[in-house]
């Protein structure tokens, strides 16, 4: 079980998550994301987005932004459970109501840094073959 509390990440997930959905989730203060053997992004807000790119310009609204390349993930808090598939967008602004599809045109795309999609492999982020790095 991993938690966001706020920023952005970037997850591929591979045979772990396929073959044991229950082993690999993804804590957000406003919902836990069941991972399916997938590649996706998250993005929590709280007022701090003002530098993430949107179509209309304006700064994401605050809550949680998902987006699945491909596989499958599913949204899970006090209001339910609902499942989202490769190629859709979804939007949680709190813990108490389901997620909505949004329009692929409106999504929010995480990508990952330069820092780490630059990482040829060998060591770690930030040069060191560390457990653990910063997000930024």
């Amino acid at each position: 079980l991993l938690s966001i509390l706020k920023g952005g990440m970037r997850m591929v997930t591979g045979l772990i998550a396929k073959r044991n959905r229950d082993r690999i989730a993804l804590r957000a203060p406003t919902a836990t994301i069941g991972i399916r053997g997938t590649h996706f992004g998250a993005l929590f807000c709280q007022g701090n987005c003002g530098d993430v790119p949107t179509i209309s310009g304006r700064a994401p609204a605050d809550g949680l932004h998902v987006d699945v390349a491909s596989g499958a993930i599913t949204l899970t808090n006090a209001a339910g459970t609902s499942e989202f598939t490769a190629g859709q967008f979804a939007y949680l602004p709190n813990a108490n109501v389901l997620p909505e599809l949004v329009p692929a045109e409106r999504g929010i795309r995480v990508t990952m840094p330069n820092a780490i999609a630059a990482n040829k492999g060998g060591e770690g982020v930030g040069g060191t073959n560390a457990l653990e790095c910063a997000v930024k």
